[in-house]
Protein backbone atom coordinates (compact mmCIF):
# COMPACT_ATOMS: atom_id res chain seq x y z
CA UNK A 1 0.00 0.00 0.00
CA UNK A 2 3.10 2.24 0.31
CA UNK A 3 3.80 1.87 -3.28
CA UNK A 4 0.62 3.21 -4.05
CA UNK A 5 0.84 6.95 -1.87
CA UNK A 6 -1.56 9.09 -1.76
CA UNK A 7 -2.54 9.43 -5.36
CA UNK A 8 -3.06 5.83 -5.53
CA UNK A 9 -5.32 6.29 -2.97
CA UNK A 10 -7.27 8.44 -4.50
CA UNK A 11 -7.26 6.62 -8.09
CA UNK A 12 -8.31 3.76 -5.74
CA UNK A 13 -11.24 5.27 -3.73
CA UNK A 14 -12.47 7.63 -7.18
CA UNK A 15 -12.87 4.75 -9.09
CA UNK A 16 -14.84 3.34 -6.14
CA UNK A 17 -16.59 6.17 -6.02
CA UNK A 18 -17.39 5.78 -10.19
CA UNK A 19 -18.58 1.98 -10.14
CA UNK A 20 -21.09 2.77 -6.73
CA UNK A 21 -22.60 5.95 -7.23
CA UNK A 22 -23.09 5.62 -11.18
CA UNK A 23 -23.60 1.92 -11.37
CA UNK A 24 -20.78 1.43 -13.90
CA UNK A 25 -22.53 4.04 -16.11
CA UNK A 26 -19.14 5.68 -16.84
CA UNK A 27 -18.41 2.69 -18.75
CA UNK A 28 -15.02 2.07 -16.86
CA UNK A 29 -13.44 -1.48 -17.27
CA UNK A 30 -10.75 -2.95 -15.09
CA UNK A 31 -8.78 -6.25 -15.99
CA UNK A 32 -6.56 -7.62 -13.33
CA UNK A 33 -3.30 -10.51 -14.04
CA UNK A 34 -1.08 -11.28 -11.87
CA UNK A 35 1.59 -8.58 -13.11
CA UNK A 36 -0.82 -5.77 -12.41
CA UNK A 37 -1.31 -6.38 -8.95
CA UNK A 38 0.76 -3.22 -7.35
CA UNK A 39 -0.27 -1.32 -10.62
CA UNK A 40 -3.60 1.49 -10.55
CA UNK A 41 -6.48 0.73 -12.76
CA UNK A 42 -5.98 2.74 -15.76
CA UNK A 43 -8.91 5.21 -15.93
CA UNK A 44 -10.14 7.17 -19.13
CA UNK A 45 -9.11 10.61 -19.96
CA UNK A 46 -11.60 12.24 -18.40
CA UNK A 47 -11.31 10.59 -15.21
CA UNK A 48 -7.90 11.02 -15.27
CA UNK A 49 -7.72 14.33 -15.47
CA UNK A 50 -10.38 14.39 -12.49
CA UNK A 51 -8.10 12.15 -10.01
CA UNK A 52 -5.47 14.50 -10.56
CA UNK A 53 -7.47 17.54 -9.59
CA UNK A 54 -8.32 15.69 -6.55
CA UNK A 55 -4.96 14.81 -5.83
CA UNK A 56 -4.40 18.65 -5.80
CA UNK A 57 -6.63 18.64 -2.88
CA UNK A 58 -5.39 15.83 -1.11
CA UNK A 59 -1.40 16.99 -1.37
CA UNK A 60 -2.46 20.54 -0.05
CA UNK A 61 -3.07 19.15 3.39
CA UNK A 62 -6.50 17.48 2.96
CA UNK A 63 -7.83 14.41 3.65
CA UNK A 64 -11.15 12.46 2.57
CA UNK A 65 -14.05 13.89 4.78
CA UNK A 66 -17.13 11.46 3.32
CA UNK A 67 -20.50 12.04 4.57
CA UNK A 68 -20.93 10.04 7.88
CA UNK A 69 -24.99 9.34 6.85
CA UNK A 70 -27.81 9.58 4.69
CA UNK A 71 -27.88 7.63 1.93
CA UNK A 72 -24.78 9.18 -0.03
CA UNK A 73 -21.93 8.55 1.98
CA UNK A 74 -19.30 7.97 -0.45
CA UNK A 75 -16.36 10.41 -0.51
CA UNK A 76 -16.49 10.91 -4.46
CA UNK A 77 -20.19 11.37 -5.59
CA UNK A 78 -21.23 11.47 -9.34
CA UNK A 79 -24.85 13.37 -10.01
CA UNK A 80 -25.89 15.76 -12.92
CA UNK A 81 -26.50 19.22 -10.64
CA UNK A 82 -26.84 21.23 -13.65
CA UNK A 83 -29.42 19.29 -15.28
CA UNK A 84 -27.18 19.50 -18.96
CA UNK A 85 -26.89 15.24 -18.54
CA UNK A 86 -23.13 15.33 -18.16
CA UNK A 87 -22.57 14.18 -14.46
CA UNK A 88 -20.66 16.55 -12.05
CA UNK A 89 -18.28 15.14 -9.17
CA UNK A 90 -18.94 16.31 -5.77
CA UNK A 91 -15.73 15.34 -3.39
CA UNK A 92 -15.68 15.49 0.45
CA UNK A 93 -12.59 16.72 2.41
CA UNK A 94 -11.50 17.69 5.70
CA UNK A 95 -8.04 20.37 6.14
CA UNK A 96 -7.38 21.10 9.82
CA UNK A 97 -5.28 23.52 9.14
CA UNK A 98 -7.70 25.65 7.53
CA UNK A 99 -10.33 28.12 9.54
CA UNK A 100 -13.24 26.61 8.04
CA UNK A 101 -11.75 22.75 7.65
CA UNK A 102 -14.34 20.59 5.72
CA UNK A 103 -15.00 21.53 2.22
CA UNK A 104 -16.94 20.03 -0.69
CA UNK A 105 -15.67 20.69 -3.92
CA UNK A 106 -17.80 20.51 -7.39
CA UNK A 107 -15.85 19.81 -10.46
CA UNK A 108 -17.66 20.01 -13.77
CA UNK A 109 -17.12 17.39 -16.91
CA UNK A 110 -16.31 17.88 -20.13
CA UNK A 111 -15.60 15.55 -23.11
CA UNK A 112 -12.08 14.77 -21.94
CA UNK A 113 -11.63 16.74 -18.71
CA UNK A 114 -12.97 17.82 -15.08
CA UNK A 115 -12.61 21.33 -13.92
CA UNK A 116 -12.89 22.86 -10.32
CA UNK A 117 -16.26 25.03 -10.36
CA UNK A 118 -16.88 25.38 -6.60
CA UNK A 119 -16.28 25.07 -3.50
CA UNK A 120 -18.51 24.98 -0.24
CA UNK A 121 -16.82 25.47 3.15
CA UNK A 122 -17.66 24.82 6.54
CA UNK A 123 -16.73 24.58 10.33
CA UNK A 124 -16.78 21.72 12.38
CA UNK A 125 -16.43 18.16 13.19
CA UNK A 126 -17.59 16.31 10.29
CA UNK A 127 -20.30 16.57 7.36
CA UNK A 128 -22.99 14.40 8.53
CA UNK A 129 -24.74 14.28 5.83
CA UNK A 130 -25.83 15.45 1.85
CA UNK A 131 -28.93 15.51 0.08
CA UNK A 132 -29.81 16.64 -3.76
CA UNK A 133 -33.17 18.04 -4.76
CA UNK A 134 -34.36 20.34 -7.46
CA UNK A 135 -36.46 22.35 -4.65
CA UNK A 136 -37.56 24.75 -7.03
CA UNK A 137 -38.26 23.02 -10.68
CA UNK A 138 -35.91 25.08 -12.88
CA UNK A 139 -33.67 21.49 -13.12
CA UNK A 140 -30.66 22.74 -11.21
CA UNK A 141 -30.05 20.64 -7.93
CA UNK A 142 -29.76 22.16 -4.59
CA UNK A 143 -27.61 20.65 -1.81
CA UNK A 144 -28.69 20.34 1.56
CA UNK A 145 -25.91 19.76 3.48
CA UNK A 146 -25.71 18.46 7.16
CA UNK A 147 -22.87 19.30 9.51
CA UNK A 148 -21.47 18.19 12.16
CA UNK A 149 -20.67 21.06 14.50
CA UNK A 150 -20.28 19.22 18.07
CA UNK A 151 -21.09 16.24 19.90
CA UNK A 152 -24.86 17.83 20.61
CA UNK A 153 -25.57 20.03 17.42
CA UNK A 154 -26.09 19.82 13.65
CA UNK A 155 -26.67 22.71 11.48
CA UNK A 156 -28.56 22.32 8.27
CA UNK A 157 -27.62 24.36 5.06
CA UNK A 158 -29.61 24.30 1.72
CA UNK A 159 -27.39 25.77 -1.19
CA UNK A 160 -28.36 26.65 -4.32
CA UNK A 161 -25.51 26.53 -7.22
CA UNK A 162 -26.08 30.48 -9.27
CA UNK A 163 -23.51 30.44 -12.23
CA UNK A 164 -21.28 27.99 -10.45
CA UNK A 165 -21.57 29.78 -7.37
CA UNK A 166 -22.95 27.96 -4.27
CA UNK A 167 -25.54 30.75 -2.57
CA UNK A 168 -26.98 30.33 1.18
CA UNK A 169 -30.89 29.52 0.97
CA UNK A 170 -31.64 28.29 4.11
CA UNK A 171 -29.12 27.63 7.72
CA UNK A 172 -30.33 26.50 10.42
CA UNK A 173 -29.99 23.67 13.61
CA UNK A 174 -31.87 20.86 13.46
CA UNK A 175 -32.26 17.25 14.42
CA UNK A 176 -34.09 15.70 11.77
CA UNK A 177 -35.25 17.19 8.20
CA UNK A 178 -37.75 15.91 4.83
CA UNK A 179 -37.76 17.36 1.56
CA UNK A 180 -41.29 16.38 0.15
CA UNK A 181 -43.97 18.10 -1.52
CA UNK A 182 -47.41 18.69 0.89
CA UNK A 183 -48.98 21.47 -0.87
CA UNK A 184 -48.74 19.29 -4.36
CA UNK A 185 -48.33 21.89 -6.51
CA UNK A 186 -45.19 19.85 -7.92
CA UNK A 187 -41.99 21.52 -6.05
CA UNK A 188 -40.39 20.40 -3.19
CA UNK A 189 -40.60 21.62 0.28
CA UNK A 190 -38.51 21.26 3.41
CA UNK A 191 -39.51 20.77 6.83
CA UNK A 192 -37.18 21.04 9.21
CA UNK A 193 -37.33 19.32 13.02
CA UNK A 194 -35.27 21.51 15.87
CA UNK A 195 -36.13 22.59 19.63
CA UNK A 196 -37.20 26.03 19.94
CA UNK A 197 -35.61 28.30 23.02
CA UNK A 198 -38.17 26.56 25.31
CA UNK A 199 -36.56 23.13 24.44
CA UNK A 200 -40.09 22.28 22.60
CA UNK A 201 -40.23 20.02 19.64
CA UNK A 202 -40.73 22.89 16.36
CA UNK A 203 -41.52 21.75 12.98
CA UNK A 204 -40.64 24.61 10.48
CA UNK A 205 -42.55 24.28 6.83
CA UNK A 206 -39.66 26.49 4.17
CA UNK A 207 -41.66 26.97 1.00
CA UNK A 208 -40.18 29.45 -1.97
CA UNK A 209 -40.56 32.70 -1.85
CA UNK A 210 -39.06 35.75 -3.86
CA UNK A 211 -36.29 33.20 -5.24
CA UNK A 212 -35.56 31.51 -1.61
CA UNK A 213 -36.47 29.62 1.07
CA UNK A 214 -38.64 31.16 3.71
CA UNK A 215 -40.43 29.70 6.72
CA UNK A 216 -44.07 29.90 5.79
CA UNK A 217 -45.39 28.48 9.20
CA UNK A 218 -44.20 26.19 11.97
CA UNK A 219 -46.28 23.42 14.10
CA UNK A 220 -45.39 22.20 17.80
CA UNK A 221 -44.66 18.07 17.52
CA UNK A 222 -45.29 15.96 20.61
CA UNK A 223 -41.81 14.50 21.42
CA UNK A 224 -38.52 16.01 22.20
CA UNK A 225 -35.65 16.11 19.91
CA UNK A 226 -33.87 13.69 22.08
CA UNK A 227 -37.02 10.78 21.35
CA UNK A 228 -36.97 11.91 17.94
CA UNK A 229 -33.10 11.63 17.26
CA UNK A 230 -32.29 8.05 18.71
CA UNK A 231 -34.91 5.51 17.56
CA UNK A 232 -37.20 8.34 16.05
CA UNK A 233 -38.18 8.34 12.19
CA UNK A 234 -39.74 10.71 9.45
CA UNK A 235 -41.71 9.03 6.59
CA UNK A 236 -43.43 10.65 3.52
CA UNK A 237 -46.77 9.09 3.28
CA UNK A 238 -50.78 9.39 2.23
CA UNK A 239 -53.93 10.30 4.53
CA UNK A 240 -56.82 8.26 3.54
CA UNK A 241 -58.50 11.54 1.56
CA UNK A 242 -55.25 11.57 -0.35
CA UNK A 243 -53.47 14.57 1.28
CA UNK A 244 -49.32 13.75 1.27
CA UNK A 245 -48.48 14.00 5.24
CA UNK A 246 -45.08 13.63 6.93
CA UNK A 247 -45.56 10.77 9.43
CA UNK A 248 -43.26 11.39 12.60
CA UNK A 249 -42.33 8.93 15.47
CA UNK A 250 -40.51 9.54 18.24
CA UNK A 251 -39.44 7.07 21.09
CA UNK A 252 -39.73 7.64 24.42
CA UNK A 253 -37.25 5.92 27.45
CA UNK A 254 -40.34 3.62 28.65
CA UNK A 255 -39.94 2.83 25.40
CA UNK A 256 -43.71 4.43 23.62
CA UNK A 257 -44.38 5.48 20.51
CA UNK A 258 -45.46 8.95 20.18
CA UNK A 259 -47.10 9.43 16.39
CA UNK A 260 -47.29 13.08 14.95
CA UNK A 261 -49.12 13.09 11.62
CA UNK A 262 -47.89 16.55 9.60
CA UNK A 263 -49.67 17.97 7.05
CA UNK A 264 -50.84 20.95 5.29
CA UNK A 265 -54.37 23.00 6.13
CA UNK A 266 -55.03 26.07 4.51
CA UNK A 267 -51.64 26.51 3.64
CA UNK A 268 -50.45 25.67 7.12
CA UNK A 269 -48.28 23.06 8.70
CA UNK A 270 -51.00 21.31 11.18
CA UNK A 271 -50.68 18.40 13.11
CA UNK A 272 -53.84 16.39 12.45
CA UNK A 273 -53.61 13.89 15.29
CA UNK A 274 -53.01 16.76 18.13
CA UNK A 275 -55.46 15.79 21.44
CA UNK A 276 -57.38 18.95 21.83
CA UNK A 277 -57.63 18.01 25.07
CA UNK A 278 -53.86 17.53 25.93
CA UNK A 279 -52.44 19.35 23.37
CA UNK A 280 -50.17 16.82 21.97
CA UNK A 281 -50.70 13.43 19.67
CA UNK A 282 -53.31 11.43 20.47
CA UNK A 283 -51.46 8.35 18.47
CA UNK A 284 -49.36 7.30 21.63
CA UNK A 285 -48.67 3.66 21.94
CA UNK A 286 -46.69 1.15 23.20
CA UNK A 287 -43.03 1.05 20.97
CA UNK A 288 -42.75 -2.41 18.93
CA UNK A 289 -40.08 -1.58 16.55
CA UNK A 290 -42.57 -0.71 13.86
CA UNK A 291 -43.18 2.42 12.06
CA UNK A 292 -46.22 4.33 9.90
CA UNK A 293 -46.05 2.41 6.36
CA UNK A 294 -48.78 1.34 3.44
CA UNK A 295 -49.70 -2.37 5.19
CA UNK A 296 -52.21 -3.89 2.86
CA UNK A 297 -50.82 -2.12 -0.27
CA UNK A 298 -53.97 0.31 -0.64
CA UNK A 299 -51.54 3.39 -0.97
CA UNK A 300 -52.78 4.84 1.95
CA UNK A 301 -50.07 5.32 5.03
CA UNK A 302 -51.32 3.11 8.17
CA UNK A 303 -49.94 4.02 12.20
CA UNK A 304 -49.07 1.23 14.05
CA UNK A 305 -50.87 0.37 17.76
CA UNK A 306 -50.22 -2.72 19.74
CA UNK A 307 -52.81 -4.46 21.06
CA UNK A 308 -52.46 -6.89 23.68
CA UNK A 309 -53.45 -11.12 22.41
CA UNK A 310 -53.90 -13.40 25.27
CA UNK A 311 -51.32 -16.02 24.82
CA UNK A 312 -52.93 -19.77 25.51
CA UNK A 313 -50.10 -21.60 26.86
CA UNK A 314 -48.98 -19.56 30.11
CA UNK A 315 -52.35 -16.88 30.17
CA UNK A 316 -50.04 -13.92 30.08
CA UNK A 317 -51.01 -10.87 27.67
CA UNK A 318 -48.19 -9.85 25.07
CA UNK A 319 -48.81 -7.10 22.65
CA UNK A 320 -48.68 -10.08 19.70
CA UNK A 321 -51.71 -8.20 17.54
CA UNK A 322 -50.94 -4.68 15.57
CA UNK A 323 -53.56 -2.45 14.61
CA UNK A 324 -52.91 -0.32 11.92
CA UNK A 325 -54.83 2.83 11.74
CA UNK A 326 -55.15 5.07 8.67
CA UNK A 327 -56.08 8.60 9.28
CA UNK A 328 -57.69 11.63 6.96
CA UNK A 329 -56.81 15.20 6.83
CA UNK A 330 -59.50 16.04 10.12
CA UNK A 331 -57.59 13.48 12.32
CA UNK A 332 -60.56 11.01 12.02
CA UNK A 333 -58.86 7.28 12.53
CA UNK A 334 -60.11 3.95 10.52
CA UNK A 335 -59.11 0.22 11.11
CA UNK A 336 -57.09 -0.67 8.03
CA UNK A 337 -55.73 -3.97 9.05
CA UNK A 338 -54.73 -6.11 11.98
CA UNK A 339 -51.20 -8.32 11.86
CA UNK A 340 -49.79 -10.60 13.92
CA UNK A 341 -46.27 -10.59 14.30
CA UNK A 342 -44.04 -13.61 15.33
CA UNK A 343 -40.72 -11.21 15.39
CA UNK A 344 -38.55 -14.22 16.70
CA UNK A 345 -39.40 -15.89 14.04
CA UNK A 346 -39.27 -13.12 10.87
CA UNK A 347 -42.38 -13.30 9.81
CA UNK A 348 -46.14 -11.50 10.23
CA UNK A 349 -49.42 -12.78 9.27
CA UNK A 350 -52.36 -10.42 8.38
CA UNK A 351 -55.64 -11.20 10.30
CA UNK A 352 -59.00 -11.27 8.85
CA UNK A 353 -61.57 -8.90 10.19
CA UNK A 354 -63.66 -11.61 11.60
CA UNK A 355 -60.86 -12.65 13.29
CA UNK A 356 -60.62 -9.66 15.53
CA UNK A 357 -61.01 -10.82 19.56
CA UNK A 358 -61.91 -14.38 18.29
CA UNK A 359 -58.51 -15.99 18.43
CA UNK A 360 -55.79 -16.54 20.70
CA UNK A 361 -52.09 -18.03 20.43
CA UNK A 362 -49.38 -19.91 21.52
CA UNK A 363 -46.05 -20.68 20.68
CA UNK A 364 -43.67 -23.26 21.13
CA UNK A 365 -40.02 -24.51 20.32
CA UNK A 366 -38.78 -27.92 19.40
CA UNK A 367 -35.50 -28.77 17.96
CA UNK A 368 -34.77 -27.36 15.24
CA UNK A 369 -39.03 -25.88 14.90
CA UNK A 370 -40.52 -23.26 15.93
CA UNK A 371 -44.23 -23.36 16.18
CA UNK A 372 -47.32 -20.23 16.47
CA UNK A 373 -50.66 -22.25 16.72
CA UNK A 374 -53.80 -19.94 16.56
CA UNK A 375 -56.88 -20.87 18.64
CA UNK A 376 -60.79 -20.37 18.30
CA UNK A 377 -61.73 -18.75 21.83
CA UNK A 378 -63.38 -21.12 23.90
CA UNK A 379 -67.30 -19.71 24.91
CA UNK A 380 -69.27 -20.79 27.61
CA UNK A 381 -66.11 -22.90 29.46
CA UNK A 382 -64.78 -24.49 26.60
CA UNK A 383 -61.47 -24.78 26.14
CA UNK A 384 -60.16 -22.83 22.94
CA UNK A 385 -59.83 -25.08 19.31
CA UNK A 386 -56.45 -24.53 17.00
CA UNK A 387 -56.92 -24.37 13.82
CA UNK A 388 -53.94 -22.81 12.03
CA UNK A 389 -50.15 -23.48 12.75
CA UNK A 390 -47.46 -21.79 10.97
CA UNK A 391 -43.94 -23.46 11.59
CA UNK A 392 -40.27 -21.97 10.90
CA UNK A 393 -38.22 -24.89 10.30
CA UNK A 394 -34.26 -24.82 10.61
CA UNK A 395 -31.64 -27.18 10.67
CA UNK A 396 -31.10 -30.55 8.79
CA UNK A 397 -33.49 -32.69 6.84
CA UNK A 398 -35.54 -29.01 6.66
CA UNK A 399 -37.09 -30.55 3.07
CA UNK A 400 -38.54 -33.68 4.42
CA UNK A 401 -40.00 -32.09 7.65
CA UNK A 402 -41.91 -29.50 5.28
CA UNK A 403 -44.57 -32.14 3.68
CA UNK A 404 -45.29 -34.05 7.53
CA UNK A 405 -48.77 -34.39 7.53
CA UNK A 406 -50.85 -31.81 6.28
CA UNK A 407 -48.13 -28.87 6.24
CA UNK A 408 -47.79 -26.68 2.75
CA UNK A 409 -45.13 -24.04 1.84
CA UNK A 410 -45.66 -20.64 2.60
CA UNK A 411 -41.66 -19.21 2.17
CA UNK A 412 -37.97 -21.11 1.36
CA UNK A 413 -35.53 -18.62 2.74
CA UNK A 414 -31.62 -19.62 3.07
CA UNK A 415 -31.77 -21.70 6.59
CA UNK A 416 -35.59 -21.48 7.52
CA UNK A 417 -38.56 -22.91 5.97
CA UNK A 418 -41.72 -21.86 6.48
CA UNK A 419 -45.01 -23.95 6.59
CA UNK A 420 -48.16 -23.84 7.56
CA UNK A 421 -50.66 -26.44 8.44
CA UNK A 422 -54.91 -26.51 8.84
CA UNK A 423 -55.42 -28.06 11.90
CA UNK A 424 -58.88 -29.79 12.55
CA UNK A 425 -60.82 -27.29 14.37
CA UNK A 426 -60.57 -24.89 10.88
CA UNK A 427 -62.99 -26.73 8.39
CA UNK A 428 -66.22 -26.63 11.03
CA UNK A 429 -65.44 -22.77 12.27
CA UNK A 430 -66.95 -20.23 10.42
CA UNK A 431 -64.26 -18.09 9.97
CA UNK A 432 -61.87 -21.22 8.50
CA UNK A 433 -59.56 -20.11 6.15
CA UNK A 434 -57.84 -21.94 3.08
CA UNK A 435 -54.39 -22.57 1.82
CA UNK A 436 -54.36 -19.74 -0.35
CA UNK A 437 -55.79 -17.29 1.93
CA UNK A 438 -52.83 -18.37 3.90
CA UNK A 439 -50.53 -17.89 1.80
CA UNK A 440 -51.47 -14.27 0.52
CA UNK A 441 -51.76 -12.98 4.02
CA UNK A 442 -48.28 -14.60 5.03
CA UNK A 443 -44.78 -12.14 4.44
CA UNK A 444 -42.01 -12.10 5.97
CA UNK A 445 -40.51 -9.18 8.13
CA UNK A 446 -38.54 -6.98 5.47
CA UNK A 447 -34.90 -6.55 7.03
CA UNK A 448 -34.27 -2.64 7.26
CA UNK A 449 -30.73 -1.24 5.55
CA UNK A 450 -30.35 1.93 6.82
CA UNK A 451 -27.21 4.13 7.08
CA UNK A 452 -28.48 6.92 8.95
CA UNK A 453 -31.03 9.60 8.69
CA UNK A 454 -30.12 12.99 7.00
Amino acid sequence: MKQWGRRGLAALMLALALSGATGCSAGLSFTLNPQDLYALPKLPAKYTALNDRLNAVLESGAEYAAPASGTNIQPVQMTDLDGDGREEAVAFFRNTADEKPLKIYIFTGGDDTYEPAAVIEGSGTAIYSVAYNDLDGDGRTELAVGWRVNADLLALTVYALRADSPVELVRTDYVRYAITDLDQNGLQELVVFRANEEGEGIADYYGWQEGGLAVKSSARISMTMAELSQQGRVNSGTLADGVPALFVTGVTEVPRAITDILALRNGELTNVVVSDTTGVSAEIAPFCSLYPADINGDGITEVPRPEPLPNWHDGDLSYQRIDWRSYDSRGNATLSQSTYYSTEDGWYLRLRDDWRDQILVGRSSLQDETAVTFYIAGNRGQPPEPFLRIIAITGANRENRTVRGGRFNLSRQQGTFYVAELLEANSSWAYGVTQDEVREAFSLIAAEWSVGEN
